[in-house]
This record gives structure tokens, C-alpha cells and sequence, in this order.
């Protein structure tokens, strides 16, 4: 009897220590059920198993090669965007989803790349992971022009929102704000009311050059000094480096736009002019007007270069004043341009200047100030039927 199996009867070779026998018939000429097969090399079963082996062998080989394949494609689609056939894979960078939820501001240190803008964005949990938001830093072109500064972002964006919105530099900053349309003089008063001392501001507009103005704009600093918030106090940085700075983002825009230096000088004056006149929607119609009434050698007649010139408004301005054509700013009688820009123009009216509206018109009346409503035209008469039309809006609103 073999131990552990009572009643089972076994006449063959004793087994060997791993319970396996090395052959012989058990009791009636049959085979011990426990017994090993037969596998030598001229044996039956021998040749069976050869051919399994060799009928499992394409088959492994077949599953190495679809797994390395696997491997690899999974590999480069986790470096590449972290999704495998379209489900997010266990590797991919975490990133959260749409545009985020309460604001928060994420300071942009000089000279920082997208590794340590995203550590900080990670840190203030702007984004998920700091490679997500590489990833998007390197897919977004405008990413390298972010601006260094504090920037208003919002808690939990995926990061391809994170990258769009910092590259809007919309740079929380403090101190100087320069409104669009200022003069000069108005950019001088904002200063000195800002706390910076008088002397420094006009001793810093006393040399022009000195502030970084080109020689196409003739020393004049009208409409060079461009409307922003400068993150800029009196404890901190001087007049002159301010003012620099005003010169310093005119120039940048001018450069972004494509305008050659020589333009420069007279798309200021006319973007200058564009500010002053054109309701926001309609300064393509007005830089068109302007074309058009230069290209006819006709005088601008702007009252907003009158005024400017003359000091007041043009409701104060005599006949005699309007028709003084010794005067370089008696729009209604010198042709051409003003010797100066009028203010401080936005990128906005540049880009109108730049690429004015089509049309034929020479004059244009807003004839409605509450909803700015202005009407354009190319026939006198028809300018004429406008200014009547401003005229009973103007006494029925008591103006």
C-alpha cells in the first residue's frame, strides 16, 4: 500500500523522492495512474511533445512582439499627450479639466521658463502637475512672450487654459495708470498726483532723447507715451524711468505691428486722432475718413485738433480762431496732418490706422451720444442732414 493513498496497489519500481515512477505495470498489466509518461526520444509521447513545443513556439513569439509593440507605442503616447486609443493612460500627467473656479494670483518671476512657472501653479494648485502644464507650455506659440509680474489665474484649470490665459499678460500691477487719450500735460498731472515729484517729471521731459524717443518723432513726445498701468511708485522707480517705460511699450507695439520707422511717427498722429473722434466701434470708419479726406489734399477739419491746440473745448473756439491759418492747428483751413500727435493713442486705433474700413466717406457726424450711433457719408449734403439730426437730439436731451 503506498502511504496516503490506502487502497491503491502498487508492484512497480519504487517512485522516486518528487512521488514519480521511473516505469513498470501496475497489478492487471496496467500503467499506475501516478505513474510518469514515457517521453524518450523515440517514444510516442517523445514525438508528441516535440510537435507541442514547436506548434507554441510562433505563438510566444507572436505575444513578445505585440507586447513590445505595446510597450512602445504606450511609451511614446504617455510623452506625448498621456492617452492610449483614446482612454487616459495610468501615467498620464494629471491635469485638471476646464477653466477653473476662484481666482487666485500667481506671481512670474524675470527670466522664468515653464518649469518654474508650473512648480509655482502646482504649488498654488492652479494646475494638477507640473508636467501637464509643460507639455501645454511647449504646445502654445505665444507662451514664450509671457510677461513676468503678477497674473490673475483661477484654482484647478487644465493646464492648456492656464498657458492661454498667462499669455494674455494681463498683468495685475500697481501704481501709474495712464488713460487712453492723455496728453502730455494730463500724463504729468496723473504723475505728480501719483506722489512723483514735480522737478523730476519735468526735468525728465525736458530730454526727450535721454527717454529712449526716436529721431522720426522729432523730439515730440505727444502720443509717444503710451496709455497702460505701469507697475511703477514714486519710492520705488524715478520719473524718468517711467516715462521710459511709456516710450519703451510704444516702441514694442509699433515693432509687433510691422510698422517701419518710417511711419512710425504718422500712424501715431493719426491712431492719435482716431482716439480722440471714433466711438470704439466705429475707428475704421474714421481712419478710413481721415485716408480719404489726405488723399483728396482736403483739410481734416477735426475739432479735436482744434481744441488741443487752442487749449479748450470747441464750443469755445471763435470763427476767427477756426480759420487763423497761421495756426498749425486750424484743422479746418491747414491741410494735412497737426505737427503733433493729439494724446496718447491705443493699440486699438493703430490697428485701425493700420487697416482702415473701406468706404468713400469724408465726413462722419455721431448723432447720438448716449448710444454713440455715428452716420458716414461721402455727399456734403448728406453731412449736413446729420449735423441737424445731432442738433434736435442734442435740444431734446438738453444738450
Amino acid at each position: 500500500m503506498t502511504e496516503g493513498l490506502p487502497g491503491v496497489s502498487y508492484e512497480g519500481p519504487p517512485r522516486h523522492a518528487s512521488g514519480r515512477s521511473t516505469g513498470g505495470r501496475g497489478a492487471g498489466g496496467r500503467r499506475a495512474a501516478s505513474a510518469e509518461r514515457d517521453v524518450r526520444p523515440g517514444s510516442r509521447a517523445g514525438r508528441r511533445d516535440r510537435r507541442a513545443k514547436r506548434s507554441r513556439r510562433p505563438l510566444v513569439i507572436a505575444l513578445v512582439a505585440v507586447l513590445v509593440l505595446l510597450g512602445g507605442l504606450g511609451a511614446w503616447t504617455v510623452k506625448n499627450d498621456g492617452y492610449l486609443f483614446g482612454l487616459r493612460t495610468p501615467l498620464a500627467a494629471a491635469d485638471y479639466e476646464g477653466e477653473g473656479g476662484e481666482p487666485v494670483v500667481v506671481e512670474v518671476p524675470e527670466g522664468a521658463n515653464g518649469s518654474t512657472i508650473a512648480a509655482e501653479l502646482v504649488e498654488k494648485d492652479v494646475v494638477a502637475s507640473a508636467e501637464a502644464f509643460v507639455r501645454a507650455f511647449g504646445a502654445n506659440p505665444r507662451a514664450a512672450a509671457i510677461q513676468p509680474g503678477a497674473h490673475e489665474l483661477r484654482l484647478h484649470m487644465s493646464a492648456e487654459s492656464a498657458v492661454a490665459l498667462l499669455a494674455e499678460n494681463k498683468v495685475v500691477r500697481g501704481g501709474l495708470t495712464v488713460v487712453e487719450g492723455y496728453t502730455v500735460e494730463q500724463i504729468r498731472q496723473t504723475m505728480i498726483d501719483a506722489g512723483w515729484p514735480e522737478a523730476d517729471i519735468d526735468a525728465a521731459l525736458a530730454d526727450p532723447a535721454a527717454l529712449g524717443l526716436p529721431e522720426q518723432a522729432g523730439g515730440h513726445l505727444e502720443g509717444w507715451l503710451a496709455a497702460s498701468t505701469y507697475d511703477a511708485k514714486p519710492e520705488t522707480v524715478s520719473a524718468a524711468d517711467v516715462l521710459q517705460q511709456m516710450v519703451a511699450l510704444t516702441l514694442q507695439e509699433l515693432e509687433e505691428l510691422d510698422v517701419p520707422a518710417d511711419r512710425q511717427n504718422d500712424v501715431i498722429i493719426k491712431a492719435s486722432l482716431v482716439e480722440r473722434e471714433a466711438p470704439d466701434e466705429y475707428r475704421g470708419e474714421v481712419a478710413r475718413v481721415i485716408e480719404n479726406r489726405l488723399a483728396a489734399d482736403e483739410a481734416l477739419g477735426l475739432d479735436a485738433i482744434d481744441s488741443y491746440g487752442r487749449k479748450k473745448p470747441s464750443h469755445q473756439i471763435t470763427s476767427d480762431e477756426f480759420n487763423d491759418k497761421s495756426f498749425p492747428y486750424a484743422s479746418r483751413v491747414v491741410k494735412g496732418l497737426p505737427p503733433t500727435a493729439i494724446g496718447a493713442p491705443s493699440r486699438a486705433s493703430i490697428e485701425a490706422v493700420l487697416s482702415p474700413s473701406e468706404g468713400p466717406w469724408r465726413w462722419y457726424v455721431t448723432v447720438n451720444l448716449d448710444t454713440q450711433e455715428t452716420k458716414f457719408t461721402d455727399s456734403y449734403d448728406e453731412f449736413l442732414q446729420f449735423r441737424q439730426e445731432y442738433q434736435a437730439w442734442a435740444a431734446e436731451n438738453g444738450y
